[in-house]
């Protein structure tokens, strides 16, 4: 090896070998250093299957970054724009980009992609190509650079950056047509040059539909696979930004893959192949292909709110501690990166509640992995390759990630036995595989020493880059992690055992039609406290004796407490508007209907299968209401039935009826949470919601929960 590397520096100085620039020879010389600190040991394994490239591997260490999603969009309250509003709308006054950067380098966060354009085709950055950008708009009198201030951000505090550049642009004339691609490259070229290195782009799976492209306001279809030259459009990004890595849900296999649903986790099961050819099913997305022929990871993409972009009813949506480490360990816990999204708010900022969500996570995470308890124990293995101390299994633990535990060929199971020498308590397992030489273990089981006796408290099957598993504290004297089936001889980096904190979740909160309400905690020994005014609860609060009537507009927020340790549950915080118990569905006789107005979004009716698009819901208020809008939650079990394109009408006798919202709930598909409309106050009995499409391009609809917002 050495002889080989001191003949290339040799050949580089004032050279070009065959074509090739000295900077591409010196990137040849840093593949050898690699390799050679992955095989410099005598007998070591040889890589099996597919391996990830560096740009990969320099990826799937970040582990976790953040999404930012901005826009005009944040100024029309719609998670999809259309095109054709104004830039007069962008006028963030507050925006501050260190104060992003800021808050992702404090998350434990090691890089963020912004949405620099989305579906509507607005630019965060002053386009030479398009009019359609901050140029025009009123921010910084059109003299403002989002992209520019974010990357200088970026770079302050040592933070990547990355791009979202939506291919679909629901504002371009050209959209659609040959020319809409050199465009579209013509952006791509203005990123990846003028604002630094680009880390990852990003590229929706949304492709096509009704726009505004140029005033033509039509529905415009293009073949996904095929329109955008996938192909010669990574050629150029590749060029531009040769240590990039491509993320695409639509065409030619991109450097990772989109794991199938915006909910925050990928499968148990989770393989970082896919095949090169071919098409994904849903199943690929979200278990990968044992089988792959290609290096293809799985990155984690939610926000942590319900939606993407910025909504003020969103406030009190944040997602809570308890479910932002759920999120945690079914995603960068199961060999996947967690892509987590800030919907930044129309001052321009992070908005304060995300803050706290965000700061909060990482204190929790940087708590649960403090102390691996492993690393003072001491580790024996059922066989060590070659018998060499290269590849001992004292090595799962010397906090190198270069080095790892390693079996003579041939061998497709094994283990690793950690002796704590005194009874510990333990509640998370934690295992990395060198994956340089490839993912390779199909299945594992984790026991633990108790009174002398081996028991089992988990078992999985894929480990990949990080695997970490879950369950209730045991107290044990050891700890033994069994390999039951690896597709060629195992190769352990890590391995890591902890004591995590106790984390109670929010209590669950149900109003039903009749105004009832019912709270449950999830331990059933907490106790929990509530107010009714929109205060925090404390222990001093009302304490919640069992279910109890409301009437009217409540602000209720609840907390559960563990008596033996004092420690509480994030806060629980539901809106209620007026209640439902006067409300009647019309002409419909199905009792099921009800389902729809009962306060469970466990629950939903699906209207009959001999109904035809469209088709309408009409609902008796009972009285007349001071109406300004309505919300629309899905199926929450089923993954069909959603309502994507829509018409909202209210009438005071149930023949004369005045339309007063129309559009499309955006992404529902994807991310089917709670979709608010709002409009011009009016006063009204009957409200009718007429579904005039669906997502699945069938008749079927189905609701969870309709309410209704008043004044």
């Amino acid at each position: 090896m050495v002889p080989i590397l001191a003949c290339l520096c040799f050949m580089i100085i004032n050279k070009k070998i065959h074509g090739m620039m000295k900077i591409n020879v010196l990137g040849i010389i840093f593949s050898f250093l690699l390799i050679g600190a992955s095989y410099g040991q005598k007998n070591a394994p040889e890589p099996f299957g597919p391996i990830p490239n560096e740009n990969q591997m320099r990826w799937q260490e970040m582990e976790y970054y953040a999404f930012l999603h901005f826009s005009i969009n944040t100024f029309t309250d719609q998670e999809w724009g259309t095109g054709d509003e104004s830039a007069g709308l962008f006028n963030p006054k507050e925006l501050d980009a260190r104060q992003w950067a800021r808050v992702c380098k404090e998350a434990g966060m090691k890089g963020i992609i912004l949405t620099v354009k989305h579906h509507c085709g607005f630019c965060l950055w002053p386009s030479k190509y398009t009019e359609f950008s901050v140029k025009n708009s009123p921010w910084k009198d059109g003299k403002g650079d989002v992209v520019r201030e974010l990357a200088d951000a970026c770079k302050e505090y040592g933070l990547k950056l990355g791009i979202y550049l939506s291919p679909w642009d629901r504002n371009h004339a050209d959209y659609g047509k040959p020319e809409y691609i050199t465009y579209f490259r013509n952006q791509l070229t203005e990123l990846l040059t003028n604002y630094g290195p680009i880390f990852e782009v990003w590229f929706d799976g949304a492709n096509g539909g009704s726009g505004y492209y140029g005033g033509a306001r039509e529905t415009r279809r293009i073949d996904s696979k095929t329109y955008y030259d996938w192909p010669n459009t990574y050629a150029l990004i590749r060029k531009l930004q040769p240590n990039i890595v491509i993320w695409n849900d639509g065409g030619d296999r991109g450097d990772l893959r989109w794991v199938g649903t915006e909910a925050g986790y990928v499968g148990e099961t989770n393989w970082s192949l896919l095949n090169v050819k071919g098409d994904v099913t849903n199943d690929m997305l979200r278990y990968g292909l044992e089988k792959g022929d290609a290096w293809v990871p799985g990155e984690v993409n939610t926000s942590i709110r319900p939606g993407w972009f910025y909504h003020t009813y969103e406030d009190t949506r944040v997602k809570t501690l308890p479910q932002l480490m759920n999120i945690y360990f079914s995603s960068a816990g199961r060999n996947g990166t967690l892509l987590l999204n800030f919907p930044i708010d129309t001052r321009g900022l992070i908005h304060e509640n995300d803050v706290k969500a965000s700061k909060d996570f990482a204190d929790a995470v940087k708590e649960t992995f403090a102390v691996n308890l492993a690393e003072k124990a001491k580790v024996t293995s059922s066989n060590i390759r070659g018998n060499s101390k290269d590849f001992g299994p004292e090595k799962v633990i010397d906090g190198n990630n270069d080095t790892y535990w390693a079996t003579d060929d041939g061998m497709a199971s094994a283990s690793l036995t950690i002796d704590f020498m005194e009874p510990t308590t333990f509640n998370r397992f934690l295992v990395q595989e060198y994956i340089r030489l490839g993912q390779r273990v199909k299945a594992f089981t984790v026991e633990a020493l108790v009174e002398g006796t081996w028991k089992e408290v988990a078992k999985a099957s894929t480990i990949g880059y990080k695997r970490i598993l879950r369950f209730p504290g045991v107290k044990a004297t050891g700890v033994r992690f069994i390999i039951t089936d690896s597709k060629s001889s195992p190769v352990i980096s890590n391995l890591g055992i902890y004591n995590a904190p106790l984390l109670l979740s929010t209590p669950a909160v149900v109003r039903n039609k009749s105004g009832e309400i019912s709270i449950t905690p999830v331990d059933a020994e907490s106790v929990v406290y509530y107010t009714l005014d929109g205060s925090t609860p404390t222990a001093k609060s009302k304490k919640y004796e069992g279910p109890f009537q409301t009437e009217g507009k409540i602000q209720l927020q609840a907390i559960a407490i563990d008596p033996s340790s004092g420690k509480s549950s994030p806060v629980s915080q539901e809106k209620y508007d007026i209640s439902r118990k006067d409300w009647k569905i019309i002409g419909i006789e199905n009792e099921t209907a009800n389902r729809v107005l009962d306060g469970n979004p466990s629950t939903a009716w699906h209207q009959g299968r001999d109904r035809k698009l469209p088709v309408e819901l009409i609902i008796d208020l009972g009285l007349g209401q001071n109406l300004c809008g309505f919300r629309y939650l899905p199926d929450q079990v089923r993954t069909t039935g959603f309502i994507l394109n829509y018409q909202f009408y209210v009438s005071n006798d149930n023949s004369i009826w005045k339309l007063v919202a129309e559009g499309e709930f955006s992404n529902i598909k994807n991310n089917p949470s709670m979709q608010v409309s709002l409009f011009k106050a009016v006063k009204a009995r009957y409200i009718k919601l007429v579904a005039l499409k669906n997502t699945s391009g069938n008749d079927d609809i189905g609701y969870a929960e309709i309410d209704v917002i008043t004044q």
